[in-house]
């Protein structure tokens, strides 16, 4: 059975949507999951001048409603050449852009939120966004990709999965979700996993050598081992060496991924799903990342 039954694609009517449409529809026909589009009016963006102007002159509930008409007539128009109405529900939600998001993908049993980032200085503020809030939030997995405003990702091969994983409780559920994966699309599973070590701009070394945290190596083998007897897995292994999100992203990038599979904390409350690893990668991926 897929992990991956429906997909739903927030939409702001961007270019990078547009530019992203192709990579989710392609992407959704490799598990035959369904795609919903989302798109959220949320009263902060209003034109405050002019909503100004219409609450001196109407209640705000007609400029409310008036606001969903429009959002709606633009999410009907939009993209229906490559999501025609007929087995594509499309969604709009009204409130905070994040929060809204992530309710619709719980309430409505979503199981792969897609968001398209944009690149340059909107990526490196992604802390903050409506991007890092859905990562907080959402209880399902999110697929994040950067491209520019015209250009969406290469299209899903799906060849090379790359999964990080660390050591600890929750490894388990990020690798056996990254193996199921993999079985489902027929794709190569690899693992990497990182010992930190040396100065942040230290080189990575894939291949530690003998005389050099062998040790911690070989532990960290013996545990991979056992965690892949428990999901059923044998992906090769890589151990990488060095500040552990440049490691991760180095041998993600040596291999070729097409998508790099990572944990996001399963746990709400005061320490968030989107933990300061997890961020940093996301920021800095120059591929999917999809966090689990």
């Amino acid at each position: 059975m897929s992990l991956i039954k429906k997909i739903p694609f927030p939409v702001d009517f961007s270019h990078s949507c547009v530019a992203m449409a192709e990579y989710v529809k392609r992407g959704a026909a490799v598990h035959g999951a369904e795609v919903s589009l989302i798109h959220v009016v949320d009263p902060a963006n209003y034109n405050l001048l002019q909503t100004g102007m219409e609450l001196y002159l109407r209640p705000m509930t007609e400029v409310a409603e008036e606001h969903l008409g429009i959002g709606r007539t633009r999410l009907d128009k939009f993209l229906t050449s490559e999501f025609p109405s007929i087995g594509h529900s499309r969604i709009l939600a009204s409130g905070d852009t994040a929060t809204e998001i992530a309710r619709v993908a719980r309430e409505g049993g979503f199981n792969l939120i897609t968001m398209p980032t944009h690149s340059g200085r909107f990526r490196q503020m992604l802390l903050g966004s409506t991007t890092a809030k859905v990562l907080n939030d959402a209880d399902c997995p999110v697929l994040t990709t950067k491209h520019a405003e015209t250009i969406a990702p290469r299209p899903p091969r799906h060849r090379e999965l790359v999964c990080a994983i660390g050591l600890g409780s929750d490894s388990e559920r990020v690798l056996r979700f990254a193996d199921e994966i993999a079985r489902k699309v027929q794709a190569k599973l690899t693992i990497i996993h990182a010992l930190q070590g040396g100065e942040p701009e230290s080189t990575i070394d894939l291949v530690l050598e003998e005389n050099v945290r062998s040790g911690e190596k070989r532990e960290a083998l013996a545990r991979i081992s056992d965690l892949q007897r428990l999901v059923g897995s044998d992906a090769a292994v890589h151990v990488a060496s060095g500040q552990v999100k440049n490691a991760i992203l180095e041998a993600a990038l040596l291999l070729d991924a097409d998508v790099l599979i990572i944990g996001r904390s399963p746990l709400l409350g005061s320490f968030g799903r989107l933990r300061d690893l997890t961020y940093a990668l996301i920021r800095d991926s120059p591929y999917p990342v999809l966090s689990v």
